[in-house]
């Protein structure tokens, strides 16, 4: 079978050319506060400091700045403290918003559409931040623990949605059959609507893996121990408060501002690398997960 090919017209190719070349600038601009940390993060102290313009090479090769970011106990302590907060979080996250989009997503259930506009109603108001303090600190006790920072968000109310959608879409008959087999609600949802939501649950698990990695200001707000920081709130005192000068080591007076700026650098790599490593994986779900969210509601 012969295949014809459209002839496309010289404006068309104009067209694709300019917007190849607009792809391409959006993508090195995109990129290129990365390569630039990068970059600066490997180079000499001294010399990136005297450096002007565009940087598009390693300033003198120095990995010096890694070194003293793994020796300092703080940045350790808060990897340790993140990956917690992450994974145990994140599989919280996933059950209760599995239980929740389960129930909303059921026919028959009483109150589930009131229910549901309440739910919605907390996406656009909220008590503020000193009634949510005055929560999770004193009617919860939960102050100055990583509980603080997992459970006052363990479902969001938009990944709820996107979930009960998913679960709307599996077919009653599935559902029926497996109740007429005798099987309970938990048998039904954990072996039958999860095992086929599978696509939306990786964009849960990048949805809250994500948010969990960069939160800060909850733990700004409820620690109060330095051993409970995660990395991010580490990272704000290094970047914003610019405390880097007990990490300099026998720098002398003059090197310490220098010094300090390769331990920025470095610190933001390593605090980013591991979900920027992550993420490629979950990225082919995420359109998929969104789009179910849009369609129905």
């Amino acid at each position: 079978m012969e295949t014809t090919s459209v002839k496309k017209t010289k404006g068309e190719r104009i067209f694709q050319a300019i917007l190849v070349l607009f792809m391409l600038f959006m993508i090195v601009i995109t990129l290129y506060p990365f390569i630039y940390v990068l970059l600066s993060s490997i180079s000499d102290s001294r010399q990136l400091i005297s450096h002007t313009g565009l940087l598009l090479s390693p300033q003198g090769l120095n990995l010096d700045a890694y070194v003293k970011v793994f020796q300092n106990p703080n940045i350790i302590g808060g990897y340790v403290n993140t990956i917690v907060i992450v994974v145990g979080g994140t599989l919280l996250n996933l059950f209760m918003t599995s239980l929740g989009a389960y129930v909303l997503s059921r026919k028959g259930v009483p109150w589930t559409r009131t229910v549901m506009l309440l739910i919605v109603f907390t996406m656009f108001f909220s008590g503020g931040l000193i009634p949510m303090y005055l929560l999770v600190n004193n009617w919860l006790d939960l102050g100055n623990s990583l509980l603080a920072l997992i459970i006052p968000g363990l479902i969001s109310t938009w990944n709820l949605i996107i979930l009960r959608t998913s679960f709307e879409a599996i077919p009653d008959g599935l559902i029926e059959s497996a109740r007429m087999d005798g099987a309970q609600d938990f048998t039904i949802l954990f072996r039958i609507v999860l095992p086929l939501s599978l696509p939306v649950m990786a964009v849960m698990v990048l949805f809250y893996g994500v948010s969990h990695w960069n939160s800060w200001f909850s733990a700004m707000i409820y620690l109060r121990d330095r051993e409970l920081f995660p990395l991010q709130l580490i990272l704000r005192e290094i970047l914003i408060q610019n405390s880097t000068a007990y990490m300099s080591g026998d720098a002398s007076a003059s090197d310490v501002e220098a010094v300090g700026e390769s331990i920025k650098y470095a610190t933001i790599i390593v605090a980013t690398l591991p979900i920027l490593a992550v993420y490629p994986f979950l990225q082919k779900y995420f359109v998929k997960g969104v789009m179910i969210g849009s369609i129905k509601g």
